[in-house]
């Protein structure tokens, strides 16, 4: 199936619905209510118009449903956590984000949180418990690798939104392929699937190659869907948006100037594929299935664009 979607971004790959998707859409619900999440009824009915469970279940179609259920938390746990970084007070403090992230560390890590901590470090602790019972530990250290860079790239964008100027286009993406929680939603995916890739072909250049065209993909996907909204909210980390600004050019070009951008790059990963060449039996069945991940992270998210309600509204938190 190859299709040019009405955004005008390409997407070579068939979407998928994880069978249980009825289950979690209740459960979605149910476990940002539990640990307080969403601090008045507006803010719930905004987290259920954004249908994570929707991304959760087209991004990882085939998994079983507790691998799911948690896939689907990490998920409504970073983008609730997100719109803290980017829309409340919190957008142009970079120390005070340091501070917050470093208790998230601390928690992933074995401490328990107490009535001090904020709602946002109780869940934090209940996904560390569940995931921990389904994970190995080294699987655990390269996720918590990649959770710190997340939280890294989030403190990057605060520092320079404090600045308040308009990063270059090396700069915001060397924070975006962090910020956006690609590496770690595509570690997360590996979770979800029962399976993880060997250090062999983690270490290897083509798969790092692999992974930063999906990070970038991914990134500029959300950049096409999401800039009106953050440009209506004074954010700048955004491709449309570092395009408007420093190429001058009227907000429509930038948007279609970045989804040709994003499609040079879906092309690039369909060209890198096909040259892949083959490591051995046990191997390549592996490298297959870690392609198909991506496949579902790339066709599932721009799939979820067109369900979401995120990005209808820009209320501040």
């Amino acid at each position: 199936m190859q299709q040019l979607l009405p955004s005008g971004l390409y997407c070579p790959f068939t979407s998928q619905i994880n069978k249980h998707v009825d289950i979690l859409e209740e459960h979605a619900l149910e476990w940002v209510l539990r640990f307080k999440l969403q601090p008045n009824k507006d803010a719930c009915g905004r987290f259920s118009k954004s249908k994570f469970f929707l991304l959760a279940a087209s991004a990882y179609p085939t998994c079983n449903l507790e691998e799911l259920k948690i896939g689907n938390d990490w998920l409504s746990w970073v983008f609730i956590w997100d719109d803290q970084c980017d829309m409340s007070e919190f957008k142009k403090q970079p120390e005070a984000l340091k501070v917050f992230q470093q208790r998230f560390i601390e928690i992933l890590k074995g401490s328990e949180p107490t009535n001090e901590d904020m709602p946002i470090n109780h869940a934090l602790a209940d996904l560390r418990q569940r995931t921990r019972q389904r994970a190995t530990e080294k699987w655990f250290n390269h996720f918590l690798h990649c959770f710190e860079q997340y939280c890294h790239g989030c403190v990057e964008e605060a520092a320079i939104r404090a600045q308040e100027i308009v990063p270059n286009i090396d700069t915001y993406m060397r924070c975006r392929r962090f910020s956006v929680g690609g590496y770690l939603f595509l570690t997360v995916s590996e979770f979800c699937n029962q399976f993880m890739l060997s250090d062999i072909l983690r270490n290897h250049e083509i798969v790092k190659k692999l992974e930063l065209l999906t990070i970038d993909i991914l990134a500029w996907c959300n950049d096409v869907f999401s800039a009106s909204r953050e440009m209506e909210s004074g954010d700048v980390h955004n491709l449309v948006l570092v395009l408007h600004y420093l190429e001058k050019i009227p907000l429509n070009k930038a948007i279609n100037l970045a989804a040709n951008m994003h499609n040079k790059k879906v092309k690039t990963l369909i060209d890198l594929e096909a040259s892949i060449p083959s490591f051995g039996e046990e191997l390549d069945v592996e490298l297959e299935k870690y392609i198909s991940i991506i496949h579902s992270w790339i066709s599932g998210n721009l799939n979820w664009y067109s369900l979401t309600g995120r990005y209808e509204t820009t209320e501040k938190l």
